[in-house]
């Protein structure tokens, strides 16, 4: 059985004959009996009730009938979906992602539901070094990161940057500062997280502060946010820099201020080579809400 052959079987109990059928579907008078009879044989009933004067459905054409236009219907919509899935539209988007800062991650997932609001976004939330690893392998399509420059085998597109700030005891002099540079920081210990916990915030730090000229001397390690700024604001001064995820902490004693340098750059990790349809999807409207 083929699809053309209900097609054909549609059109004649449509138009009430086989010369009308074919008008319809563009073709010779011969080639619509030719598969209409093939269909026949091939269910072993008879379809339409034939005569010189006209040609009507037989019983088993009208039982057939609505079995026959559910199915071209159901055919219709697996190439509409194909064809959308070709078009990026419609499909799956697997996309592992950061938190924060703000809702900026849902205010991209709701842009793109907005474009392509067929296209099903399943977010999952990894470390980084497994993030990296499911896109290598297939099992996401593309991967939010931070402060990374270079990932083996992956490419990274620029998303958006961010500034980063210092955090430091609010009696500090400093604290009197607007904005701050690491050479202002260069004498005060500074607490950061073990490189093997962030090797990518690490080395940015790390590498900003050579850049400057600047070793500032090691603190005590950074253990939480809450903990470490907490621990800046009652013990000896020292301080730490961090990004926003959430909004900006309000803790006592404790002075947040922006650095003009370094910023954080927020890339995304894709497969090298052409995007697929629902990358593209995405990197288009990151790039809206980028310039929005």
């Amino acid at each position: 059985m083929e699809l053309r052959q209900l097609a054909y079987f549609v059109a004649v109990a449509e138009e009430g004959g086989f010369g009308r059928a074919a008008e319809r579907l563009s073709i010779v008078q011969s080639a619509v009996s030719q598969q209409v009879r093939r269909l026949e044989r091939e269910l072993g009933v008879p379809l339409f009730d034939r005569s010189t004067r006209h040609v009507r459905l037989s019983g088993a054409g009208e039982r057939l009938l609505p079995e026959a236009r559910a199915v071209l219907a159901a055919a219709h919509r697996a190439r509409q979906i194909a064809a959308d899935i070709r078009a990026g539209t419609d499909g799956v988007l697997r996309l592992g992602i950061v938190q924060g800062p703000g809702n900026r991650i849902y205010h991209v997932l709701n842009e793109l539901a907005a474009v392509a609001p067929r296209l099903q976004v399943r977010p999952r939330r990894l470390p980084l070094p497994d993030r990296l690893s499911a896109v290598r392998s297939g099992e996401l399509d593309a991967a939010l990161v931070r402060a990374l420059s270079y990932a083996p085998g992956l490419e990274l597109l620029p998303i958006w940057t961010d500034p980063l700030y210092a955090a430091l005891p609010a009696e500090h002099p400093l604290a009197c500062s607007a904005e701050l540079k690491l050479e202002d920081l260069a004498d005060l210990p500074i607490r950061l997280a073990a490189r093997e916990d962030n090797p990518p915030f690490h080395d940015l730090v790390t590498d900003a502060c050579r850049a400057a000229g600047v070793d500032p001397p090691p603190g005590p390690p950074f253990t939480t946010l809450q903990e470490t700024l907490a621990d800046i604001g009652g013990r000896t001064p020292s301080w730490t820099i961090f990004y926003e995820v959430t909004g900006l902490p309000d803790i006592p004693r404790v002075a947040i201020r922006p650095l003009a340098e370094p910023t954080l750059t927020t890339s995304l990790a894709v497969p090298p080579g052409p995007p697929t349809p629902a990358v593209r999807y995405l990197l288009e409207t990151l790039n809206r809400v980028r310039a929005g």
